[in-house]
């Protein structure tokens, strides 16, 4: 008896016709309705125990067990270089078990709406939300949260479930099948989100600092943003001590303070006057296509032992990208449409 979507009314009439002729009490009846009440008010699914959600997500009990219990062996790990040279840790969840999690995601997480502040990782918001609140202004403060998915512990997950009227028992199971080794993984579907929903709080009493101190403020996941005219010292121990409450901390070596005559860069964007990439990537650009117009693609690449075979793909990428942060960019229109021109079957 697994339901989504349903109006408590249809819920009530159908559980109860097929709960009684299972053989269930009135009591426990009303024990079922009782809990799935605040759950489908919210538009989440009923899921009273394991059996539940092996049939929702479409795999056997011992295998989300298993998962659960053993979450290490569901896993492949590998390692990023960073901008700063230093390597990343990302811990991929095995088609399994990221099949469940994806369904963690879009039939509970994604009906739990967060703070209006934060801009990754939500449908319908973008990097571009991020950036075009702090263009041109005074002062741009940018802070990162150090360590960010690892310090997000499971039991705090396990809480998560558990506020949105689950069982301990079902929240358990739900936030192990979310988290490896006890932390929330760095590279798992569901991380992100989950970690919008634990900065919840956070986000609301930063917020309502910056609404009252006239503070332009957004988090783009562990990068948070200040701007404005306002003292950053008063800014970076507020954030300090409300994260210390959640058990996350500032990355020291990453604050960045940018003043009007400083070249301001929010989330990789340039934000001074006209929001737009930053020059070294424009200058990039440049010249590939500048190189490719004078040599030809073949020569160009031979020139530059680029052995990429999707190449004009790849650089028409770049290209866009520069679009999308700036539309109305004529020089990068101007090139889209020469690569387009020239190159369309590359």
């Amino acid at each position: 008896m697994i339901y989504i979507g349903m109006t408590f009314d249809i819920y009530e009439a159908t559980f109860r016709a097929k709960a009684s002729k299972s053989g269930f009490s009135e009591e426990d009846i009303l024990k079922c309705l009782t809990y799935a009440k605040p759950l489908l008010e919210k538009n989440l699914p009923v899921i009273y125990n394991t059996s539940n959600l092996s049939a929702l997500v479409g795999y056997e009990k011992p295998f989300l067990k298993k998962a659960a219990l053993f979450t290490r062996y569901y896993y492949r790990r590998f390692t990023i270089k960073k901008k700063n040279n230093k390597l990343r840790t990302l811990s991929e969840p095995l088609p399994s078990l990221k099949e469940i999690q994806i369904w963690i995601l879009n039939t509970i997480l994604y009906n739990i709406p967060v703070s209006k502040f934060a801009k990754a990782y939500v449908p319908n918001r973008n990097i571009l939300d991020n950036t075009r609140f702090h263009r041109n202004k005074e002062k741009v403060l940018s802070l990162d949260i150090e360590d960010f998915f690892p310090s997000i512990k499971r039991p705090s997950i396990e809480k998560i479930f558990l506020s949105l009227g689950y069982s301990s028992n079902v929240s358990n199971l739900l936030s192990k099948l979310c988290c490896c080794d006890e932390i929330l993984p760095q590279g798992a579907p569901t991380s992100p989100y989950l970690s919008n929903i634990y900065l919840q709080n956070f986000d609301v009493f930063i917020s309502n600092y910056c609404i009252n101190e006239d503070i332009r403020y957004t988090r783009y996941a562990d990068d948070l943003t200040f701007s404005g005219d306002f003292e950053e010292e008063q800014v970076i121990k507020i954030v300090t001590n409300e994260l210390k409450k959640i058990g996350l901390r500032l990355n020291k070596s990453k604050v960045k303070v940018m003043g009007r005559n400083d070249r301001q860069i929010v989330t990789g964007i340039v934000v001074n006057k006209i929001v737009q990439i930053p020059r070294y990537k424009r200058n990039d650009i440049r010249k590939e296509v500048y190189f490719v117009k004078k040599f030809g693609l073949d020569d160009h690449l031979v020139k530059t032992k680029n052995n990429r075979g999707n190449y004009i793909k790849h650089l028409l990428g770049k290209i866009e990208y520069a679009i999308f942060i700036n539309p109305k960019d004529e020089e990068m229109l101007g090139y889209k449409k020469y690569l387009i021109e020239n190159y369309n079957n590359q």
